[in-house]
């Protein structure tokens, strides 16, 4: 059965279980409002036209408030689900490239060999990196149904189970009645690397294994930035940073413990039956398990102290003993390669004495595990704005004397500043000096830092990303203040096991990375530090250059600035690690992992690679470990083909292309910028058609939407303008700019051959189409509606609405497609499927912000269109 039709059964069977549960729960006449719109909404989509929007308007139009926010739930409710069924049946089948065995197929077509693939997983790095960043608007509680409800209909007949789950679903508050805390995020987070994470990863390893013919370096390592990132976040201090590494550890120990929990109950073999080596024999001896129950069983006596130790690790790093307490005492393991080391005795002896059998699973497992994931579970990064280190460097400096008003200085001056306090070990701060509350609390982090090396081990803090980067002065600034807890320490050749990370969002800044990265790579220490570690991190942003200069214009800006920097770090013989920081929507570089890392331009990616993974894209690829395996082999498939695959355009061909592509996105720029940042009353225009005052009232995450107070377009973070966007059905940070652009170059010929062949061009206009297919220029056209000025709302609409049909045509043309997703028909069904759920939340969202903004202040009111919005994000899915 096609993945597809799999989808539509269990949609059809947990649509029907739903119907069934409202029927139950809330009455016949509840469920039949429900079940008469929905077929109203499904008739008006199949067959379009007066009388059939009519009766649906109607049908809604009859709807009482507390009758609306029940039909809101519904739909919310079969989103949900159809989201569940398509996630569920979405796994790669056949040797299809998106896989580890098909990338392999391929490679080998193309010369390479299996050896070659393994010699650069030694040193490889793939890190999904979670963050916190608020796009999911779902509860915890909605996501731990919903894959209760997934693991039910994996297991088959288990209709009244699944009929309990989906009505506790109809029973739980869909929204949040407060604004979750960083905790709460930590939480979150951590249930996906509990659930799905620590399960997924030492299967991968081993079926990977089998398909290497021998075990791959641990190449996965998770990551996160929830506890670290107080870019913007005043709620993120020492504390959070503490809180998230010390539940990381007992989620990742407390594993460990259950696992060899399990491990000495199954190795109940007996000196008297099987052979052991003497390492095994003295590892038993060591335990202190003089029990004469397992005088004769020396397995079980070694992980009878395996487990002592790791128990008392447990304590020293969470502050809590686990669930089982150990039989006998033991000092705890100084760090998780001394734990490798005595779980590989364990395994040896197996392996030399006719056990292989034993060690594989389990055991091989338990090993894959502690190596990916040590005491510490994912590194954790920090990120702060360059602006805040300014502030902090100029206080310190003027404290200590040495520079009376930092902020003043131009770049250069900075820069000699900064290198001669690289230069000696004084410090700046005196314990007798009041400092601000802002340097305290970002000394105190990075105090807390310091503890934790000493405490996880350097894997557990290995980044630390400035934002809004533009100069070499940033980077400098932070192994400054690393140098003031210990962590940098200077010399002819200095130490820091942590690493000043450039975050280059905006399209200038991405013009400029090649320049500061050269000037910083040029400085003989800071490249003595990046030669140390065997690489440099460059993170570039996906969101802000895609808010500054448009869709086209940023795909394009992160394509050349990754190729410069490519060139700036070959001439120095460095290796590049690039951080993609991509959002879930298109407009925020979202879409498929695979053909993003595909298209990545050569020599950019060379084995690592680290990707951010937020909001509601965690669930939909991390919400099992049947969904994680997927995701983590796709994003190893891709990275591996992009690494070693050839390129597939010859060079001049390649030199072509750019040059047009050039031309192509000045004019897609041009386009963006005069409507955004052109056109007077665009502001007034987006605040007014878009739920953008009502997204930031939702509770969705513990960080503002501005990181200044200002209602300007510039300083709205990335999150709430596309979001807001996706919500009204315009979509125009994914799309605005390149219909006008295409359509403006003259070789058609040239043109289609760039699409045909060029696997950036094709992935920036797959996932265009998708947005495209996604959005909808009438019901844009009705949010307008709610712009008061008449004459403003005509000309803003209709040029945004002209602009999408030139785009629409422009792709059509270049693709040889009578209609969006034609190519794709799976997509196309699973997107059409949906508008019928949501195109009636959109209405009711309409109405709903019309009488708010009227004055009517029911509470019920601005419940239901804080659960539209929920309803619409659920059914785009990719809109945050």
């Amino acid at each position: 059965m096609n993945e597809g039709k799999a989808a539509r059964q269990d949609l059809r069977y947990l649509g029907r279980l739903l119907g069934d549960v409202i029927r139950e729960q809330d009455g016949t006449r509840v469920f039949e409002k429900i079940e008469g719109a929905r077929a109203a909404s499904v008739a008006s989509h199949r067959t379009p036209g007066p009388d059939a929007s009519a009766l649906l308007g109607e049908r809604l139009e009859r709807l009482s408030l507390d009758d609306t926010i029940r039909f809101v739930r519904g739909f919310l409710l079969f989103s949900l689900l159809a989201n569940l069924a398509e996630d569920r049946n979405a796994a790669p089948v056949g040797n299809d490239e998106a896989t580890m065995a098909g990338a392999l197929e391929t490679l080998e077509r193309a010369g390479v060999s299996k050896v070659d693939v393994c010699a650069l997983l030694e040193g490889s790095l793939i890190a999904p990196v979670l963050t916190a960043h608020p796009t999911e608007v779902r509860r915890k509680s909605s996501i731990d149904r919903e894959a209760m409800i997934a693991t039910l209909l994996d297991e088959g007949d288990a209709e009244a189970a699944l009929i309990r789950q989906i009505t506790i679903l109809w029973q739980t508050r869909p929204l949040r009645s407060v604004k979750p805390i960083v905790e709460d995020e930590i939480e979150s987070a951590l249930s996906y690397f509990a659930k799905s994470f620590v399960p997924a990863l030492p299967k991968l390893h081993a079926r990977w294994e089998a398909l290497l013919g021998q075990a791959p370096a641990p190449f996965l390592r998770p990551g996160s930035w929830i506890g670290g990132d107080r870019d913007g976040n005043p709620n993120v201090n020492a504390a959070t940073l503490q809180t998230a590494l010390r539940r990381q550890a007992r989620v990742a120990i407390g594993h460990y413990l259950d696992e060899i929990n399990a491990l000495g109950a199954e190795l109940s073999i007996s000196l008297t039956l099987a052979e052991v080596t003497p390492d095994l024999i003295a590892l038993a001896d060591r335990s202190g398990d003089t029990a004469a129950s397992r005088a004769e069983e020396p397995y079980r006596r070694a992980i009878t102290g395996i487990y002592a130790r790791t128990a008392e690790k447990h304590a020293a790093l969470t502050g809590k003993g686990p669930a089982l307490a150990p039989m006998v005492a033991g000092d705890a393991y100084p760090d998780a390669a001394a734990l490798i080391a005595d779980l590989r005795i364990v395994a040896d002896s197996l392996e030399s004495h006719g056990g292989k059998a034993m060690r594989a699973g389990r055991l091989d497992g338990l090993i894959s595990a502690v190596e990916t994931f040590g005491f510490h579970l994912a590194t954790l990064d920090m990120r702060q704005n360059a602006d805040v280190h300014a502030r902090v460097m100029a206080e310190l400096l003027k404290a200590a004397g040495v520079c009376a008003d930092y902020e003043k200085l131009d770049e250069r001056a900075r820069i000699i500043l900064l290198g001669k306090e690289l230069a000696h070990s004084r410090l700046l701060m005196n314990p007798f000096t009041a400092y601000s509350a802002e340097l305290t609390s970002e000394i105190d982090i990075l105090r807390a830092a310091a503890d934790a090396h000493a405490a996880y081990g350097p894997d557990c803090i290995r980044a630390y990303i400035v934002a809004k980067t533009s100069g070499v002065s940033n980077l400098l600034e932070v192994y400054v203040l690393l140098k003031e807890v210990g962590i940098y320490v200077p010399g002819d050749s200095p130490s820091c096991p942590i690493m000043a990370v450039p975050l280059f969002e905006t399209i200038e800044d991405l013009e400029a990375a090649p320049a500061v990265m050269a000037e910083f790579l040029d400085r003989p220490k800071a490249k003595a530090l990046a030669e140390a570690r065997g690489h440099q991190e460059v993170m570039i942003g996906y969101s802000d250059s895609n808010k500054d200069g448009g869709y086209l214009t940023s795909n394009w800006s992160l394509h050349e600035g990754a190729l410069a920097l490519v060139d700036v770090f070959t001439a120095r013989k460095i290796k590049l690690q690039l951080f993609h920081g991509r959002g879930g929507a298109v407009g925020r570089g979202g879409g498929s992992a695979f053909d993003a890392i595909r298209a990545q331009p050569a020599g950019s990616v060379g084995g690592r690679i680290r990707i951010t993974e937020q909001g509601e894209v965690i669930a939909s690829k991390y919400g099992n470990p049947a969904l994680a395996e997927v995701s983590l082999e796709t994003m190893t498939a891709a990275t591996l083909l992009a690494t070693l695959a050839p390129t597939r355009l010859e060079p001049t061909q390649f030199s072509c292309f750019r040059a047009e592509m050039a031309g192509i996105s000045t004019a897609a720029f041009t386009e963006y910028r005069d409507l955004v940042y052109g056109t007077a009353g665009f502001n007034t225009f987006f605040r007014a058609c878009t739920p953008i005052t009502e997204i930031a009232e939702l509770k969705i995450g513990s960080r503002p939407a501005s990181r200044i107070k200002s209602d300007k377009i510039e300083d709205l973070r990335a999150i709430p303008w596309v979001f807001s966007w996706a919500q009204a059905r315009f979509m125009l940070p994914g799309w605005y700019g390149t219909g006008h652009a295409l359509a403006a170059f003259k070789d058609r010929v040239l043109l289609a051959e760039m699409v045909e062949g060029w696997p950036f061009l094709a992935a920036t206009l797959s996932n265009l189409e998708m947005v495209l297919a996604k959005s909808d220029m009438e019901i844009a056209g009705h949010y307008a509606e709610l712009v008061p000025d008449v004459e403003l709302r005509a000309r803003i609409y209709n040029r945004i609405r002209d602009g999408w049909y030139i785009t629409r045509d422009q792709l059509l043309e270049l693709t040889g497609q009578s209609s969006l997703l034609e190519k794709q028909p799976a997509l196309a069904h699973a997107v059409q499927m949906r508008m019928p759920y949501i195109n009636p939340l959109n209405a009711l969202q309409i109405d709903l912000i019309r009488k708010r903004r009227a004055g009517e202040d029911d509470p019920r009111i601005a419940e239901g269109i804080h659960l539209t919005i929920n309803g619409i994000a659920a059914g785009l899915r990719n809109s945050g």
